[in-house]
């Protein structure tokens, strides 16, 4: 064999290496971010490697313990004593609301004092101990008693009808009800596990039968999640992601895929409409043609946000966090330049803190931006047009696809440096949408996509009276009583932004609550 054929031999053996090498690196990257989906923490928190040279600051400026612990001796070894709670002293501690929590009194005499009378002692104070107490389920029944009484003047037999309930026929209480959803959607309880609970009460009901009562209730809400959905559409501002859901059979053993388009405001309120894809289409559908004037869409990456924004001529601002994530999923691949870019994010969340904590809103929030966050923002861009043009990185490498993700949506991510109310990420969206992927973890999918669109109007409902303080049990109680008889073309005022002006003060309750009122 030549020398030339030995070169050429050479390089293509080379360049093969090189593709493998390379193609390891990818599959290794994979492979690291599935067992961390798997195995590891999905946080993102980004902790920097310490610098060796530099010194920590306990070892500059040795700082004293600010407490000490108390210690007792035991054979090889000491233990930490025991902290108490606060039960054996006499203190009262705030740690319930007496409003809520019904309090049962017993009243514990001294052995000495049994059979004086009352001239023989003095009470000069009084200890009070709190114990958290709790009955197998809480559950009552109300007992409505209506006598039939016959006048002896007419001989008229006179009676009061049964009592009204939220449901037509139904023994169920609106207490009861509220229960049954807030335990669902609120605290992810599955309804065969509340079926168990009523049985260990002493209830017995069919499993069939609190199916159709979260489905007759939740149909009761619908036109209150209307009106808080329009209310949403028309926000200057919004927000909006998607997520999945197994929602109705496509097959033996087989469940369809659909999605929640959870769709945020700028008045605090969220809604989860559910549609049957991940389709571009739905999209559009959800926030319509005709958007507010100036109005913004604030997404991830997803192409048909950026489809709609240029149909409709809105502006399309992106999100950091999103941007943020792509290059924390890059750290292994290239440590070193991934932990400068999240470095430099890192200042642009600590700017936005320091929003929050002056309280600034409207010009003031501009102008700190402008000043604080853009120069920032400009170096950032800067600097990832260096790194992309820095020999030694293939197409492939996972850092370079995250540079070229933020690069491209450039424009999108500095929408928030000259609009005040744009938020600089969708965190506030992420985390009013847990509570779907909290409960699919617990319930796991939906049999049809019709409970998968009661699941999204009462996930609304309570999702923003968290949001807004709002009692989510008081408020189910009040407004499943009040719904069928407030007028159609006020309904807005029951969604949980106005509810709390309107009614939150006098709340309509269950008769439960009256008794021994």
């Amino acid at each position: 064999m030549g020398a030339a054929q030995m070169a050429s031999l050479l390089q293509v053996q080379a360049k093969t290496i090189a593709e493998q090498d390379e193609r390891i690196a990818a599959l290794t990257h994979q492979l690291d971010w599935f067992r961390r989906q798997i195995f590891g923490s999905k946080s993102e928190r980004f902790a920097p490697e310490p610098d060796p040279s530099q010194l920590h600051l306990g070892e500059a400026f040795p700082v004293p313990a600010t407490t000490v612990e108390k210690t007792r001796a035991i054979p090889a070894h000491t233990r930490r004593v025991h902290q108490a709670d606060g039960a054996q002293d006499g203190e009262e501690l705030p740690f319930f609301d007496e409003s809520k929590v019904p309090i049962q009194t017993i009243t514990l005499v001294h052995a000495d004092v049994e059979g004086l009378s009352p001239d023989q002692y003095e009470v000069i104070g009084e200890k009070v101990t709190y114990r958290i107490a709790q009955r197998p389920g809480a559950y009552h029944v109300l007992k409505y008693r209506r006598p039939v009484i016959k006048l002896k003047a007419t001989a008229k037999i006179l009676t009061l009808p049964a009592p009204v309930g939220v449901l037509e026929g139904s023994r169920a209480d609106v207490s009861f009800i509220a229960g049954l959803l807030m335990d669902k959607f609120a605290w992810h309880l599955p309804l065969y596990r509340q079926h168990q609970r009523l049985a260990a009460a002493g209830i017995t009901v069919s499993r069939p039968w609190l199916t159709q009562l979260a489905q007759r209730s939740i149909s009761l809400l619908e036109p209150i999640y209307t009106a808080q959905f329009a209310s949403i559409r028309q926000a200057r501002v919004k927000a909006m992601d998607e997520t999945p859901i197994k929602a109705g059979r496509s097959g033996h053993g087989k469940m369809r895929t659909g999605y929640f388009w959870p769709l945020y405001g700028e008045r605090d309120e969220v809604c989860f409409p559910f549609h049957a894809s991940r389709s571009a289409s739905f999209v559009t559908q959800t926030l319509g043609l005709k958007p507010a004037e100036n109005a913004v869409l604030l997404s991830d990456g997803y192409a048909a946000y950026e489809r709609y924004a240029e149909k409709t001529g809105i502006q399309h601002a992106r999100c950091w966090a999103h941007a943020r994530r792509a290059l924390f999923d890059a750290l292994n691949a290239e440590p070193t330049g991934a932990a400068e870019a999240l470095e430099q994010i890192k200042v642009l969340y600590a700017i936005e803190d320091d929003i929050r904590e002056l309280k600034l809103t409207g010009q003031a929030k501009q102008l700190h931006r402008l000043a604080h966050s853009k120069p920032r923002v400009e170096l950032f861009f800067e600097w990832i047009d260096e790194q992309l043009q820095r020999a030694g990185f293939t197409p492939s490498n996972p850092f370079i696809q995250a540079l070229n993700y933020v690069r491209e949506r450039r424009v999108g991510l500095e929408v928030f440096l000259t609009d005040p109310d744009v938020p600089v990420d969708t965190n506030h969206l992420e985390r009013a949408l847990r509570v779907i992927p909290m409960g699919r973890k617990n319930w796991l999918f939906c049999w049809t996509e019709l409970g998968a669109r009661h699941v999204g109007i009462i996930q609304s409902l309570i999702a923003t009276c968290r949001l807004h303080g709002v009692d989510p049990y008081t408020y189910l109680v009040d407004v499943l009583q009040r719904v069928s008889q407030h007028p159609a073309s006020r309904v807005a005022e029951l969604t949980p932004r106005l509810w709390t002006q309107h009614f939150g003060d006098d709340p309509l309750r269950s008769d439960l609550y009256k008794i021994g009122a």
